[in-house]
Parts: C-alpha cells; sequence; structure tokens
C-alpha cells in the first residue's frame, strides 16, 4: 500500500482487533534477543533489557499490579521520569485492561490531587521518596488510592499503603498471552491531561485502536521498511503524547531501541553517545543546537562567514533533491558542501546518523528548519494534538519549510468557515473523560475534530498555521494580529532565543524577548563588552542596540498595525514546565502577562 492509496478504510482494516499489549508480545516472540532499552548508569557504563529480559519484567510486575487489586478498568497514575522502569510500569498496567495515566512529574501536591481524582485511580506509581511525599501530603484527599508502588525506593521508610517495584517483580510471571486476549482495541490505553492552559485539565482517553491506527499510518511516512533496533532518545514527559508515541509505543510495538534519558539537560551528552535515527524534539531543542552550533562557529569570524555562504549554498539544493529535481553538479556541490563544512558539525552534535528528525508540539521558525536541512538534517514538522492521539499532519520527505506538511494517510484535514484547523481520522480520541459538553465542543455532529487553530492549505493539501484562536491578539484599534507569526520573526535576530508577543487592547504590539544564553555571550565577547551576567548583559547599550536593529529589519514585513513597536530584553532563559512555558516549551502567556505585569505597564507608560 502506498500513501496516495490508503484510506482510512484501509487504516480501520489493519488496527482491527489490534491491542498495543498483543503488538508487544508478538514483538518479543519475533526478536526476544534484541536490546528493547538502554539508561546509563552512575558510573557512566550503559545498562540494557533485551525484549525478553523487557517481557519477563512486564509479566512479574503485572501479576504483582494484580495482587494489589488492579483490575480492568482500574486507572493507575504514574509520576516516573524518563527511566527504563516506566516502560515496564506502563505496559504491565496495559495488559491488566487498565488504563496507565502519566502526569508530569512538576504537578503540585493540588494538581495531583485533581487528576489522580479526576480519573479515579486506584494506584499511583511513583519514582522515588521525594514524589511520593507529594502525594502523601494530600494522602487525606486522595481517597480512591488504595495502594503506592514506588520505583526506586533507595531505603526509605514506605508508609504501610505502600510497597516497591521489586516487590511487584517478585511475584511470579502473569500469562500475558490470557491477560491480553481480555483486552479489547476500545480500551482506554492511556489518559493523557491537556496542560490546561485555558482552564482546567482535560482527560484525553487515547484507545488502543488509536494508538495501532495512529502508528499504522505513520509508518506509510516513515524512510525505512525495518523498525528493529532504529535508535531513538527518550527525554520528554511521558505525560506529553508526542513523547509517548515516539518511544514508549513505538518501541514497544515496532521495535525502536529506547535509551532513557532521565534530563533533558543532559540531552547533548546522550545525543553524541547515542546518535539517535530517529529524533523527536519541540522547537527550543532544536533551535539551542541551531544556537549552539552558530556560537561555535563565530568563534572564527572568517569561517563563520565561509560556513553561512555555504548553508546558504546548500538549502536550495537540499530542497532540490527532497523533491527529487536535483542536477548532478548540484548532487556533487552538496557533497562536497557535507565533507568540509556540515559532516564535522553534524557528528559533534550526535546528529550524524539521524535519519529522520522531527520538531512539533509548537511551531518553529521556517528558517531553522531550513537550516538544518541544508547541513543534511533531514527535519520535518509534524502537527497535531492530544485529541488525535499526536499526529494529524505530517510528511518525511517533500518538504515545504513554513508548512506542517499534509494530511496523514487514512485522514482528512478541512478548514472551517472562519478558518479553523478541523479533521477526521482513525486516531481521533474517544472524548474527555466525564466532560460530555467539552466533547461536544470539540467534536462536532459529523465527527469532525475541531482544532483550535486557525490555517490555510495550499494547492498541493499542505497545511500552513496562522495562530491559536484563542491567542489572537485584538489591540485597542480592533486590528486582530497573529502573535505566533511576530514570535518567530522575533526569533530569527540572532541575539534573541524566545520571544512572546503582547499586545491584546493596549494601543500598540510590543514583546518581551530574551537573550540566547548560547550566542549571547559569544557575541559579546567578539565585541570586547564585559558584562557579570545574562541580566546585565541585556541591559548593555550595544545589546540593546542591535536587537532594535534587528526588529526593524524583521518587522519589515509586517503593515504597521501589527508589527513590534517596542521591546523588552530579559536576561533569562524561559524553562520548560513552569509558569511561563508548558513541559514542551510551549507559552503560557497569561503566566508570562503576570510575572512580568510591571514590565508590560512600563512599555505602555
Amino acid at each position: 500500500m502506498t500513501v496516495t492509496d490508503a484510506t482510512k478504510s484501509d487504516l480501520d482494516a489493519l488496527a482491527e482487533g489490534r491491542t498495543v499489549g498483543g503488538e508487544f508480545l508478538a514483538l518479543t516472540e519475533r526478536v526476544p534477543d534484541t536490546v528493547a532499552i538502554r539508561w546509563r548508569n552512575d558510573d557512566d557504563t550503559w545498562g540494557h533489557w533485551t525484549y525478553r529480559e523487557y517481557r519477563e519484567r512486564v509479566a512479574r510486575t503485572a501479576a504483582g499490579l494484580k495482587a494489589l487489586g488492579v483490575s480492568p478498568g482500574d486507572r493507575v497514575v504514574l509520576m516516573v521520569r524518563n527511566i527504563p522502569e516506566f516502560h515496564v510500569v506502563d505496559l504491565a498496567v496495559a495488559v491488566l485492561g487498565a488504563t496507565p495515566v502519566s502526569i508530569y512529574n512538576s504537578s503540585a501536591p493540588d494538581q495531583i490531587t485533581y487528576l489522580a481524582g479526576h480519573c479515579e485511580a486506584v494506584v499511583a506509581v511513583v519514582e522515588d521518596q521525594g514524589f511520593l511525599d507529594r502525594f502523601l501530603s494530600v494522602r487525606n484527599e486522595l481517597q480512591g488510592i488504595q495502594h503506592f508502588v514506588v520505583v526506586r525506593p533507595d531505603g526509605a521508610d514506605l508508609p504501610g499503603d505502600a510497597t516497591s517495584l521489586d516487590a511487584l517483580l517478585d511475584h511470579d510471571p502473569l500469562d500475558l498471552e490470557a491477560a491480553v486476549a481480555q483486552v479489547h482495541p476500545e480500551t482506554l490505553a492511556t489518559i493523557i491531561y491537556t496542560s490546561g492552559t485555558t482552564g482546567p485539565p482535560k482527560g484525553v482517553t487515547i484507545s488502543h485502536r488509536n494508538v495501532i491506527w495512529t502508528l499504522e499510518s505513520l509508518k506509510l511516512l516513515l524512510p525505512f521498511d525495518d523498525y528493529v533496533g532504529k535508535r531513538v532518545v527518550s527525554y520528554l514527559p511521558m505525560a506529553h503524547i508526542a513523547e509517548r508515541a515516539t518511544s514508549h509505543y513505538c518501541g514497544s510495538t515496532l521495535g525502536y531501541e529506547v535509551t532513557t534519558c532521565p534530563d533533558t539537560g543532559l540531552l547533548p551528552t546522550f545525543l553524541r553517545e547515542v546518535r539517535p535515527q530517529f529524533l523527536f524534539g519541540v522547537p527550543r531543542v532544536f533551535e539551542k543546537i541551531h544556537a549552539g552550533v552558530m556560537a561555535a562557529v563565530a568563534l572564527d569570524p572568517e569561517k563563520a562567514r565561509q560556513f553561512d555562504e555555504a548553508v546558504a549554498a546548500a538549502a536550495p539544493i537540499a530542497e532540490a533533491v527532497d523533491w527529487g529535481r536535483a542536477t548532478e553538479e548540484q548532487v556533487a556541490t552538496w557533497a562536497f558542501l557535507d565533507e568540509v563544512a556540515f559532516r564535522p558539525i553534524r557528528e559533534l552534535v550526535g546528529l550524524d546518523e539521524v535519519i529522520v528528525a522531527v520538531t512539533g508540539a509548537a511551531p518553529i521558525p521556517a528558517e531553522v528548519l531550513t537550516w538544518f536541512r541544508a547541513i543534511g538534517v533531514p527535519m520535518s514538522e509534524i502537527y497535531g494534538m492530544s485529541e488525535s492521539t499526536g499526529p494529524m499532519t505530517w510528511t518525511a520527505s517533500r518538504v515545504k519549510a513554513g508548512t506542517v506538511g499534509p494530511a496523514i494517510p487514512g485522514s482528512t484535514i478541512a478548514l472551517a468557515p472562519d478558518g479553523e484547523v478541523i479533521f477526521k481520522g482513525g486516531n481521533v480520541f474517544g472524548g474527555y473523560l466525564n466532560a460530555p459538553d467539552k466533547t461536544a465542543e470539540t467534536i462536532n455532529a459529523d465527527g469532525w475534530l475541531h482544532s483550535g487553530d486557525i490555517g490555510v492549505l495550499d494547492d498541493d493539501g499542505y497545511l500552513r498555521i496562522v495562530d491559536r484562536k484563542k491567542e489572537l491578539i485584538i489591540t485597542a484599534g480592533g486590528k486582530n494580529v497573529s502573535p505566533a507569526n511576530l514570535e518567530a520573526a522575533l526569533k530569527l535576530i540572532p541575539l534573541v532565543g524566545q520571544a512572546c508577543a503582547i499586545g491584546d487592547q493596549r494601543p500598540f504590539v510590543s514583546a518581551l524577548v530574551t537573550l540566547d544564553p548560547e550566542l549571547a555571550p559569544v557575541w559579546a565577547a567578539a565585541r570586547d563588552i564585559t558584562f557579570a551576567d545574562l541580566h546585565d548583559l541585556a541591559r548593555h547599550p550595544e545589546v540593546v542596540a542591535a536587537i532594535d536593529e534587528g526588529v526593524r529589519e524583521v518587522m519589515s514585513s509586517f503593515n504597521n498595525a501589527e508589527s513590534v513597536k517596542k521591546v523588552l530584553i530579559l536576561g533569562e532563559e524561559w524553562l520548560p514546565d513552569s509558569d511561563v512555558l508548558t513541559p514542551t516549551s510551549k507559552l503560557k502567556r497569561r503566566g508570562i502577562n503576570a510575572r512580568y505585569a510591571d514590565d508590560i505597564a512600563g512599555l505602555y507608560t
């Protein structure tokens, strides 16, 4: 079946009768001795489990959970980082016909109370004593939870209603074939909670059928036929559908070799040591790699000039190669540039063996995506949401920078009369948990999933996202302005790392921008600028002048009413999973407005 031939009925047929647990068992029978999961030990050595060992641990853990009373239809809440045990516990819950619900590891006690209560969890699995303490601080409000399981208790004394994962592993293995036979495709494989930036988090119910359908659709787009052993680093929160699909479901059903990275700060090291073949990252991950490379290159102005010229020459060639219209001369030129300029860079950052690089969850500047493709990293942008089990549009080839690709195989993308992106496919979720009114607002009577995003479709069916309906800035003069477009333009200024446009009910549009922590110090050193820290550097007249000039340049393509008139330069980096960014680095606009209320007011004084 080709991509163009695939229809929804084809994908429906492929997903028929299948579950994540069933696919896992079939995979372990086929490749029992292949490495499944890897991790880095404290002494910098590496450990791993084969699929045979992985399966054994799932069988024992499932038996232990069953002994605790976990039954089909129950929910088990997980607060565990990207460590090997997450995969074991998640699958162990799923093969019992219960539903694993991973929540963000930053969840405060009041959030834990809401999430665990809303999904009616009967067991909580936590990584360590620190996570357990957060649950115990609100124990009286967690009436539904009967037991706690601590993955790594590290010798700590556990309360009477808590046990260790090791204790579960002491059970005799559960008969997985018999257990999986009782799980139905419509059983919930997981519940993903929305980030809650527009109200209380909603529980997105995703079935086994949704997962299998999505993977079958994506397999038609992946540029390789053999998935077993393809290396991937797992480092983003498992509470987010992107990471859960990329590493957990692909690892347990397709055979990816998953290396777990428990701290995103360790990602640069893991990339160099793992040399992944498939890499998913939110835009900020790739923006930081780009900034780091450019900062290193900038240390030698002449080499920086040559490198920039090489990228400029390679970008149109990369596009021509991708679309199958490159000449022999262009291919030879790109090969030469790759040998002398690009391959060493890819090797330096650990991207030299990447076959597929995907960015999503937030918009990435088209120029950054083009830069990666020019240096030989085959990057593409994906678009979707938890409610579509992840992807709605994507293509790994014939990429158009600035778009998020066409609809994935078997699905349909369209635009509502107001320009909102709407979607149909077998990956559309079953509804929000215990919220039929919210479900009806998102899935209309004709079955269309409403994304909340405004988009434009070109003649080839490629989608370009214009903005979030609920995030459009309406100035005091009544002008509707897209903040995402302005922010993408501002991030093209070399010194700028992150940006947030301000202007709702204001007389003009302004913005907060942060200094890029990698590139800004190099830029300052090249100009003999001394500074105590980034906060100090942000106030330096040369920095202010350079960014003001950059703002004028990047705003030249916008009309006067929507262009940014003033910027406030911040000497800090906005961090994921904070009051200003979601765990996947989306802007929390309300949080930014609250944190910087006085500074924003100053822009309009």
